[in-house]
């Protein structure tokens, strides 16, 4: 199946039950196509089956997106079909699925910052600042990375928390890399970051209480 079709599919991933019918409704897809859609993105894991429809949490969309990038669809007309809500879904269901506790959309005041995501576990926390959809070159990379640090500071400041790492999850890069530290991470790589995280500790900026 072309990328073109796996596109139109996207739109037709929203949370709850979904039927063939209204699969092919969604994506404006006929049924064979629409059937034989869903069927691929249930056996890769976007979606469950339950009796006569397929159940689909609010992270699929996301995941059905990497997805599709991953059989060559062009990132630009991909990103048309999502927002920061669906990307932050992605991380935080993640985080979940590694065994964190889970904060969306924290926001500190004096002065006002908002922290897109935030996972706690072993008594130590991830800032994590999702920039989604959008190219960056270095100085405005640096510049996030700054205001995340700053982030973090005031999170530790204001919470009961004894340290944290501040870390930008982006789709528009193909390694982890760091600035000052920091982890810059693609989406692609956010399990395996996860899954070494404790590991790297020594590589990372620490904000200390």
């Amino acid at each position: 199946m072309n990328y073109n079709l796996l596109i139109k599919g996207i739109s037709a991933i929203i949370p709850g039950h979904i039927s063939d019918l209204d699969f092919s409704v969604l994506s404006k897809l006929d049924m064979i196509s629409s059937k034989e859609l869903l069927d691929i993105f249930v056996h890769n894991g976007i979606g469950k089956l339950d009796n006569n429809s397929v159940n689909f949490h609010s992270s699929d969309k996301i995941r059905g997106a990497i997805f599709v990038l991953e059989n060559g669809a062009p990132i630009e007309d991909v990103s048309e079909l999502l927002n920061w809500k669906d990307f932050e879904n992605l991380v935080s269901q993640i985080l979940l699925e590694k065994e964190f506790d889970v904060e969306k959309n924290l926001i500190l005041t004096k002065p006002r910052m908002e922290i897109d995501v935030i996972g706690i576990k072993f008594g130590i926390t991830i800032l994590i600042d999702c920039k989604h959809w959008k190219r960056m070159n270095e100085s405005s990379i640096r510049e996030i990375v700054r205001k995340q640090n700053e982030r973090a500071k005031n999170y530790v400041k204001k919470s009961e928390s004894l340290l944290a790492v501040p870390v930008i999850i982006t789709l528009h890069q193909e390694e982890i890399s760091f600035i000052n530290k920091v982890p810059i991470v693609p989406i692609l790589q956010i399990s395996s970051f996860l899954d070494d995280f404790f590991g790297n500790l020594d590589c990372m900026k620490i904000i200390k209480k």
